[in-house]
């Protein structure tokens, strides 16, 4: 194998880097970068479509460092192709309020498409980008206007290939026929804990091939002429996701820890790096050297993309002048703005006519403005029937329909989560999602990332507590509502019946800043009476007076979901005992906690501190709210397989037990005064 001197120093430049930002900030993963370097450059150089200067253009290749251990590979090819990133970003390394976290940051640097890490997420995130593409080109594209055409390439490891999740992700991928993925698979048959051989030894390849996937195998990461051509053979697949599988050597330059564990989590030492850098043909006793052909030569390779988006741009120009309508529905949809009027589509539901619930409120509510939302699409883990997220006017996503509505992710709730974290972020996809909300657990990977990116899909869950009866103890959740509370950026929604269902939809889609969780009931609840209590449209506020007592209120009563019905109720039982109470509805800690303290006063006044909260789940948080004079009838156990009003009853969600345990409270403030 031959290679020409100035892209071999370029190579080894990104190797140098990277050992050197890892030294000098005492902590990261060096060998792989090393041995990735070959790799990074055939992509930055001639595979992928990108403009430096415009990280954002819309028809640009999307890559992602599934291995985001990896990440000075990554931000060394950001830095020299010309993004906005400085070298001393490169020297401030994982350091605080650095660009450059010890993993790749979405919205900390431009060029990061995804934020990248826990394993086997970036793999899967890439599927939704992958899906995002095709449905629009399906949607947008005409003959001679190839407008949306780019491509999904992504680095993984061997620890990708060992997560369950990126299983879930490939068979789905397969299926779907997405050859718009080109798949690196960083095969350095090193891990934390020393050779892969102690865990893995599958044959990766036929996997994938099993999965549906075109597979190329190259026996050395080092020769670029081989990944060039394996990549452009990737790049012809029409029908299958690729996968390169590429032998490769981490820490490949080092004298003493190439190919062992020792190169993986840890800086090489200062010895080893001027070992690596004498072998590689650099100063010993320099750092973060860049020589200026170097430098030019991959300038060069970013400056290339620009005139790549000039030629796009003028093609959207004539595209607009000839297809208007379609070129202002995806600028609009691309803006992150929705259409006007589609608020009006929200249905209203009367009281008394019928009990119906929330998680077929929901799919009527979904139903009501999918014609208005063009970007609205999702579905379920094999749950659309339960979870009712099918939007009955439109066709299924499918191979041979990439324009359709309906998403089935099969059994795979921890792909689905993944991929809708993918489809988000193509910024032109309102993205949803359901399963069950004991299935949730399944899925804390994807929650946990998609809060910290701020990013926006909808969370459905349904069957959200013990009454759903008869499933028993494994499908009641329990401690799953208090967990989804707990997540910095996630917006947990309760409604306690079919209007503020439709409400939380509103919220949901209007809502910024991360993404939303409507938590939903199995069972059937009355539609409250918004004539005679405080109207739905209150849900945005997070907590509202749903009914205040006619004499100066003795005692609070809160709830969310379904008991809320159980609340007022018992405010009419405690009525006939003399008692006042005020009713809550608190279907969003989340948005009550961004109210301002006097609207907070109004709901919770500080003199005012007898207070219950009722709610089927862990009763852990509530005493925030209750004060430490108040009380939560909750679960602190789990469920039990019956009908479910037999089960709740046998719980205490009762109208009776709220009354007792609220005169019980005012019991103690007569016995202190």
């Amino acid at each position: 194998m031959k290679i020409d001197p100035i892209q071999q120093l370029c190579i080894n430049t990104v190797r140098v880097l990277s050992i050197d930002a890892v030294q000098r900030a005492n902590s990261g993963h060096p060998g792989t970068p090393m041995g990735l370097a070959p790799i990074g450059h055939v992509l930055w150089t001639e595979s992928m479509t990108y403009n430096p200067k415009n990280p954002e253009w819309a028809n640009r290749d999307r890559f992602i460092l599934s291995a985001g251990h990896a990440c000075m590979l990554q931000y060394s090819f950001l830095y020299l192709t010309g993004y906005d990133i400085t070298m001393n970003d490169m020297k401030s390394f994982r350091q605080l309020h650095s660009k450059t976290a010890g993993h790749p940051e979405y919205g900390l640097l431009a060029g990061i498409e995804v934020t990248t890490g826990p394993l086997g997420q970036g793999f899967a995130n890439g599927i939704g980008f992958a899906i995002a593409q095709k449905h629009m080109a399906r949607r947008y594209n005409k003959p001679g206007f190839d407008l949306f055409d780019y491509k999904i390439y992504a680095i993984c490891s061997d620890g990708d290939m060992m997560e369950g999740v990126s299983s879930e992700a490939a068979s789905i991928a397969g299926h779907l026929q997405l050859g718009n993925i080109i798949y690196l698979y960083d095969d350095n048959h090193i891990t934390i804990e020393g050779n892969t051989e102690l865990a893995f030894d599958e044959d990766v390849a036929q996997r994938f091939e099993a999965y549906g996937w075109h597979v190329q195998v190259l026996p050395d990461g080092n020769d670029i002429d081989a990944l060039s051509a394996a990549i452009k053979n990737a790049q012809k697949e029409t029908k299958r996701p690729s996968l390169i599988k590429v032998r490769t050597h981490i820490g490949y330059g080092s004298p003493n820890k190439m190919d062992t564990a020792a190169a993986h989590g840890a800086p090489l030492g200062e010895d080893e790096v001027k070992l690596v850098k004498k072998n590689l043909g650099f100063d010993p006793d320099k750092h973060f050297e860049v020589s200026p052909e170097v430098q030019r030569y991959y300038r060069e390779a970013g400056k290339r993309g620009i005139k790549k988006e000039q030629e796009w741009n003028e093609l959207y120009k004539r595209y607009k002048e000839k297809h208007t309508a379609l070129a202002s529905e995806y600028e609009l949809i691309s803006s992150g703005k929705l259409p006007e009027g589609w608020k009006e589509k929200l249905p209203v539901f009367k009281a008394g006519e019928e009990k119906i619930a929330t998680r077929k409120a929901s799919g009527k509510v979904l139903n009501a403005i999918a014609g208005d939302l063009p970007n609205l699409m999702g579905g379920s883990a094999d749950l659309s029937p339960s979870t009712d997220t099918d939007l009955k006017a439109y066709e299924s996503f499918s191979s041979g329909h990439y324009s359709g509505r309906i998403f089935h992710f099969g059994v795979r709730e921890h792909a689905m989560g993944a991929i809708l974290n993918g489809m988000a972020l193509s910024k032109c996809i309102i993205p949803y999602g359901a399963t069950f909300l004991i299935f949730s657990d399944y899925m804390r990977p994807p929650i946990r990332l998609a809060a910290i990116m701020k990013i926006r899909p909808i969370f459905i869950y349904t069957h959200d507590s013990i009454a759903l009866g008869e499933d028993g103890t494994t499908h009641q959740p329990v401690e799953q509502l208090i967990g989804l509370r707990s997540v910095p950026n996630l917006t947990v929604i309760r409604p306690a019946d079919a209007n503020e269902t439709a409400q939380a939809w509103r919220v949901a889609l209007e809502h910024s800043g991360g993404p939303v969780a409507l938590i939903l009931t199995r069972q059937e609840l009355p539609v409250i009476d918004q004539e005679k209590y405080t109207k739905a449209t209150k849900l945005e506020k997070g907590a509202y007076i749903l009914s205040e007592s006619e004499k100066p209120a003795q005692i609070i009563l809160i709830g969310t979901g379904s008991e809320v019905q159980l609340l007022l109720n018992a405010q009419q039982q405690l009525k006939a005992k003399n008692v006042a109470a005020r009713v809550i509805s608190m279907p969003s800690w989340e948005l009550f906690e961004k109210q301002d303290d006097v609207y907070k006063e109004k709901i919770f006044p500080k003199a005012l501190r007898k207070r219950l909260a009722v709610e089927a789940g862990s009763p852990l948080g509530w005493h925030k709210y209750v004060t430490d004079e108040g009380d939560v009838i909750g679960i602190n156990k789990f469920g039990e397989s019956a009908p479910g009003e037999e089960v709740w009853e046998e719980y205490g969600f009762t109208a009776e037990n709220v009354v007792k345990r609220a005169m019980a409270l005012l019991e103690e403030l007569k016995s202190s005064v």
